[in-house]
């Protein structure tokens, strides 16, 4: 398989895993929820995770690529103020665990990046 027929199927791994852990392990997630929001953490924690499984099961199948992508990108951009939130409340954690939430910000740039790489890649195909 090519490497540009294996990148939305890469790129459909992240937000699986991601969805996964949200209901599997929801403690750690629950905690990165901006105070800010309405409701409980818990809440916000699932509909995370049901988003992150639906967009990628979307971008998995090649007809709801493109808007899927586009969506992810979306949802990345809109989840950094989490990211942001831990890297604060983490930074008087040990360095391993501080170094993973501050290495945690810029990354996200580049995943925005990719899956409107994979939306613009995946318009036509059937």
């Amino acid at each position: 398989m090519p490497r540009s027929e294996r990148s939305p199927l890469l790129l459909a791994g992240l937000p699986a895993t991601a969805g996964v852990a949200h209901f599997a392990t929801p403690r750690p997630f629950d905690a990165l929820v901006p105070r800010a929001l309405p409701g409980s953490p818990r809440a916000w924690t699932y509909g995370s995770g049901a988003v992150e499984l639906a967009l990628a099961a979307g971008i998995a199948v090649p007809r709801t690529r493109a808007v899927a992508a586009k969506a992810a990108a979306a949802f990345l951009a809109g989840v950094f103020p989490a990211n942001v939130q831990m890297a604060v409340d983490w930074r008087h954690r040990p360095a391993p665990l501080r170094t993973a939430a501050l290495a945690r910000l810029p990354l996200q740039l580049p995943l925005v990046l990719w899956a409107r790489g994979v939306a613009r890649n995946g318009k036509g195909r059937s």
